[in-house]
């Protein structure tokens, strides 16, 4: 699929959530998201990745409101999503942007039937006129996902959970978004099953011409199905490169740490193979901060000034 880079669909700008707990003294902020940017061209899938807890989850669920951002802004085909929205507005944001969740038997409402969890987008979007014309588009999307239309009338308990994913993703793609946010939606599922659903997904990108904002924390399923990809640390985007560039010359300490834990199907290299940990208390930022700089054409790396020299003499 061609990706045009003029046509950015998403565009998040020094985007920041803090959550507080506690009160008085006993007040603390935890920085969830903590300033980070990046753009998400059409046809694209961009990769977010991380461990658990660096704030990328909670990325995907401002960009979609289930979030107010503390600061910053998100632009959704080139339209301000993060403030005050009209009803139309939220409208269009809501069809515009679904989530495929990463439980796809908690994100499924066990007293709906597939039809209903399917149709409730259809429904709420006012996208059909008719009963008939509702079902006739839920059984398209049930067999555009490996489903059939006997499926419909069966409720979430009645399924494994590799269709029940696929019946979340029906429901995301029922309504034509233009963006879909995967939440690490192969992450609760059986390795065996993990191939089949990203195969599916990448078929459905294809077809459909999906634009895909894919957040995950196994850096090997996200090389195989991302154009682009952000690595997050405790809140901060630390690298941001094309796929390959990414792999083949990683430049932050942290990428290079997630890249050495890459487990290798060959028992020689596996055996010989040495990990990186990354420790946070190497950076000097006391009086020398640090940026999101470009270090070669399309490769971003978080560093200050002294850093990204270091880093220049690497490529060399």
């Amino acid at each position: 699929m061609n990706i045009d880079k003029k046509d950015i669909v998403l565009e998040v700008k020094d985007l920041k959530q803090h959550f507080t707990s506690g009160r008085g003294k006993n007040k603390i902020t935890v920085k969830a998201v903590d300033g980070i940017s990046f753009k998400i061209y059409k046809g694209e899938t961009f990769g977010l990745v991380g461990e658990s807890g660096c704030g990328k989850t909670t990325t995907g669920r401002s960009i979609i409101r289930l979030y107010d951002p503390t600061d910053g802004e998100v632009y959704f085909n080139s339209n301000l999503i993060s403030g005050k929205l009209s009803k139309t507005q939220v409208r269009e944001v809501t069809q515009g942007i679904q989530m495929i969740f990463q439980d796809p038997i908690a994100s499924l409402n066990p007293r709906m039937t597939v039809k209903e969890i399917i149709g409730e987008g259809l429904k709420i979007n006012k996208m059909v006129n008719s009963e008939d014309e509702m079902m006739e588009m839920i059984y398209d999307i049930l067999d555009t996902v490996g489903l059939t239309k006997e499926h419909a009338t069966r409720y979430p308990h009645e399924f494994s959970g590799g269709q029940r994913q696929r019946i979340g993703i029906a429901r995301a793609l029922i309504t034509r978004p233009d963006l879909v946010i995967a939440d690490e939606p192969i992450s609760a599922l059986d390795v065996s099953i993990q191939a089949q659903v990203l195969n599916l997904l990448n078929k459905l990108k294809e077809k459909l011409g999906l634009t895909i904002l894919f957040i995950a924390h196994d850096l090997s399923v996200v090389k195989y199905f991302s154009n682009r990809i952000g690595v997050m640390y405790f809140g901060k985007m630390v690298e941001l490169a094309n796929s390959e560039d990414l792999y083949k010359n990683p430049m932050h300490p942290y990428t290079k740490s997630l890249l050495s834990a890459i487990p290798q199907p060959d028992p020689k290299h596996e055996r010989n193979r040495k990990r990186i940990t990354y420790d946070p208390s190497m950076h000097d930022y006391e009086t020398d901060k640090p940026e999101l700089k470009e270090i070669t054409p399309g490769h971003f790396v978080l560093a200050n000034n002294k850093e990204f020299e270091q880093y220049k003499k690497e490529l060399k």
